[in-house]
């Protein structure tokens, strides 16, 4: 008798990765709203780097500037980003608590986000998050813990 083990699917690569995002017609609602784009994937370092296109008439407060609420959710963007990419694309990771600091206020316009995953437990991700402006300048911070949670579970 043979013992045949299940093979084990083949590791996607950075590539791969980006490519899956860049072609997928299903982006979520939310994110369509905020702009988002997905730049670059470092699974080694757990890394994602994306862009928001932030248009006025959609995100800004009565200083016509970026309301918070929006750049809290572009680093919870670019966190959970960074999660799914550090499982190898088998995993999402609903976020369980998020702490964000901001710097100056955010104008319309393209931001680059830096999602980037600490610590991936087994029940517990370690998450950070980085936003900057068009000219390189830090706009806000975010760390956050997130659930692990295979595909087919959260589909349930």
């Amino acid at each position: 008798m043979t013992d045949v083990a299940a093979a084990e699917p083949e590791a996607l690569t950075d590539e791969a990765i980006l490519a899956r995002f860049l072609r997928s017609k299903n982006q979520p609602t939310g994110s369509q709203t905020l702009g988002f784009r997905i730049v670059a994937v470092n699974q080694a370092e757990k890394t994602v780097e994306v862009a928001f296109e932030a248009k006025a008439e959609l995100l800004l407060n009565p200083m016509k500037q970026i309301q918070g609420g929006y750049l809290c959710a572009m680093l919870d963007e670019c966190m959970s980003v960074a999660c799914m990419v550090a499982s190898g694309m088998t995993h999402v990771a609903p976020t369980a608590e998020m702490k964000t600091t901001f710097f100056r206020p955010a104008m319309p316009g393209t931001l680059k986000g830096i999602g980037r995953v600490a610590k991936w437990g087994r029940t517990i991700a370690f998450t950070e998050g980085e936003l900057y402006d068009a000219d390189g300048r830090l706009l806000a911070k975010a760390t956050g813990t997130a659930v692990p949670t295979p595909f087919q579970s959260y589909k349930k």
